[in-house]
């Protein structure tokens, strides 16, 4: 593939000519990379789910840490992930950060065949899963180069979403794969199930082994290195001094923080108050990140700041609905409450993103990304353990829920403060229509 030399998506002739194709086509490659990147981070958050079924005596702290840890390693690998994308180039990076997803997957295959393996391997293994969450910074950095700040909303949008949505895809294909023995000969024996049944669970693992593959060298041959891409991380690191950029930050912890923190905490939280109902734990990381497109599609029309704005109210009333329906013992409102959350997360998570090249100049947008994906990030991991700590203390998630419906409601009025108000420094809700004008 020839090496390009130039590129300046802003002009509409050079956009329209070269640029889309190009665009387009390091989209839909970095979407499954994306989505396969998602499916390893959060594969411990349906994996723990069984263990003890399967001869593992582990407490339920310690499952509940083993779906958070792969969270705390793979939103601090995002700041390493974020600044290495200028280093080296979006297609070099994605096909290493893709190709070495095959290590935790591999070591999960196996491990998990052992009911005698240490707590402690099963930790590293956890944390080799944070590999696999480092790859949204570099990823929504490198797409966003490639998009005017007219479609970066919807671009980012898309790569975000589809690539989230392998969050729910591990949820929902594992319970299906790990009843099918048909990869026995290759990937080992069974496990039995106190009922009688067998499983065999290194399958939720072993399955990715062959996609791994195949998409680290399809990034290899249909990827592009953008020269407007590189930087320093001299020069990149200048957002840190930004106040916008802790803002933005707090805003995405926010949305898509919620979003992944309650992706990976939500199977176990089933299990302890509605166990009968765990296998519709794939739903809420579904409809989250299939609302993420439809948010920065909405925000590239309407604004986002205005969107986050709706999207924290509707948050803090899901959250409260939860509280509501977990004290009734109802699960169908407890249910349709926390996919309202999980929804309204996902469009945040578009919306914010959305705001973030509208507010920073194009080098600066592109690691300010990356270092706001990595914060919220942390999600994944306080998130789960936060759950963890309140229903072995209180015999309820009640108390975490109430600090997070707390958060939402700082967030509302930063967001009105900082990008909202007529006379704020930086008023972005009618950014659409002033671009809209410039065209």
């Amino acid at each position: 593939m020839a090496r390009i030399t130039e590129w300046n998506p802003e002009n509409n002739d050079f956009w329209k000519k070269e640029g889309k194709r190009h665009a387009k086509r390091n989209l839909w490659i970095s979407v499954p990379t994306l989505m396969l990147a998602f499916v390893v981070w959060q594969i411990w958050s349906v994996v723990a789910v069984r263990l003890n079924d399967i001869g593992f005596q582990f407490t339920e702290e310690q499952l509940f840490t083993l779906a958070a840890i792969p969270g705390l390693v793979g939103a601090s690998l995002r700041f390493v992930y974020t600044f290495a994308l200028g280093k080296f180039g979006g297609r070099n990076w994605v096909v290493f950060s893709t190709g070495i997803l095959i290590i935790p997957t591999l070591g999960i295959g196996f491990a998990v065949q052992n009911p005698e393996t240490p707590y402690w391997i099963m930790l590293t293994l956890a944390a080799l899963c944070g590999l696999g969450g480092g790859n949204f910074s570099s990823a929504s950095a490198n797409i966003s180069f490639f998009f005017p700040k007219k479609e970066k909303g919807t671009a980012l949008g898309i790569n975000g979403g589809l690539g989230n949505m392998g969050v729910s895809v591990v949820q929902f294909v594992t319970p299906l794969i790990i009843v099918i023995g048909t990869f026995a000969a290759i990937g080992g024996e069974g496990q039995l199930l106190p009922n009688g049944q067998e499983i065999w669970l290194q399958n939720a693992a072993f399955i990715w082994v062959i996609p791994i593959i195949l998409m680290t060298v399809i990034a290899y041959f249909g990827m592009d290195n953008l020269p407007t891409a590189k930087q320093s991380v001299k020069d990149q690191f200048i957002i840190v001094k930004r106040k916008h950029t802790w803002i933005m930050t707090i805003l995405y912890i926010a949305t898509f923080g919620s979003f992944i923190g309650y992706g990976a905490a939500f199977p176990l939280l089933l299990r302890s108050q509605f166990p009968e109902y765990v296998a519709l734990a794939f739903l809420g990381a579904f409809l989250a990140a299939t609302a993420r497109p439809v948010g920065g599609w909405i925000s590239d029309k309407v604004g986002g700041a205005l969107v986050t704005a709706y999207v924290l109210v509707i948050m803090s009333l899901g959250a409260l609905s939860v509280i509501y329906f977990i004290g009734q013992q109802n699960f169908v409102g407890f249910l349709l409450s926390f996919l309202i959350l999980f929804i309204a997360a996902g469009i945040g998570s578009g919306s914010t993103f959305q705001m973030i090249p509208i507010i920073f100049p194009a080098k600066e947008a592109a690691p300010v990304l990356g270092f706001t994906a990595a914060f919220a990030a942390y999600g994944s991991f306080f998130i789960p353990q936060l759950f963890g700590w309140s229903v072995s203390n209180t015999g309820t998630p009640v108390t975490a829920l109430y600090f997070f419906v707390g958060f939402y409601v700082i967030s509302i009025f930063l967001n009105w403060y900082y990008y909202q108000r007529n006379n704020s420094d930086i008023n972005i809700s009618d950014a659409p229509l002033k671009m809209k004008k410039a065209r």
